[in-house]
């Protein structure tokens, strides 16, 4: 058996499945019965969701990411949005564009200049990956954020969208509350466990990648820049 196929077999084994998934041809119905898997690992941090001291490591590993994190009211979110689109005008002197998902808060768009143009995409009229090339940034919301990892992840929910709106666009300015702030990683997907069958994106800070020299390149795979717009509960 080779290694992938051992793993394979553990996982279904955990599962109690016999034969499901990428069991190999011929091998249907020999997973091993069900076994308890040790749950040993911590399960919850110290401090608890939302509170100072989560929200101040989440910043912490942002920063360290080269994320830019901007704390901000709910009354201040608005004025927060519509100043990092304006440091987004081209040379050009036009005016911005932004993509937004359906669902989004119309509030956190309310202080934007009229002539902006603000495009919504959505499953049922969706943008094509050239059109979303084109535009300035994406503005979403979040589902959950891990502090131990910096790490923020999107489920698809209306306010965040497809998955490609927040992947194509050079720029991610992201709303994360602090009560979506949790400290580990078991305590976030417990979180996304509400509704496993939604997309996910895991974002923790912009995208970037490196060569065997170690020369960092940002933007390769995803944002070249991501905003987090960190805030209480929005209005």
């Amino acid at each position: 058996m080779s290694a992938r196929e051992d793993v394979l077999q553990r996982i279904r084994a955990a599962l109690g499945e016999a034969g499901a998934g990428t069991t190999p041809a011929g091998r249907v119905g020999t997973a091993p019965d069900a076994v308890d898997v040790p749950r040993e690992y911590r399960t919850a941090g110290d401090d608890a969701p939302g509170s100072e001291a989560v929200v101040e490591q989440l910043v912490d590993r942002l920063e360290d990411y080269r994320a830019h994190v901007h704390r901000v009211t709910a009354d201040e979110l608005p004025a927060e949005v519509t100043r990092l689109v304006a440091d987004l005008t081209p040379a050009s002197g036009d005016a911005p564009s932004v993509v937004v998902p359906p669902g989004l808060k119309p509030g956190w768009l309310e202080a934007l200049p009229s002539d902006v143009v603000v495009q919504r995409d959505s499953p049922d009229a969706p943008m094509t990956a050239l059109d979303l090339d084109e535009v300035a940034a994406v503005l979403t919301a979040a589902r959950v954020a891990c502090s131990e990892t910096g790490t923020i992840v999107l489920d698809g929910e209306p306010d965040q969208g497809r998955r490609a709106i927040s992947l194509v666009p050079d720029v991610h300015l992201c709303v994360v509350r602090t009560d979506q702030v949790v400290q580990t990683v078991p305590e976030m997907v417990r979180r996304l466990a509400d509704h496993p069958e939604r997309p996910q994106t895991w974002i923790s800070g912009p995208s970037a990648t490196s060569d065997i020299e170690l020369d960092r390149v940002e933007g390769v795979h995803g944002p070249r820049t991501l905003h987090v717009l960190l805030t209480r509960l929005c209005s």
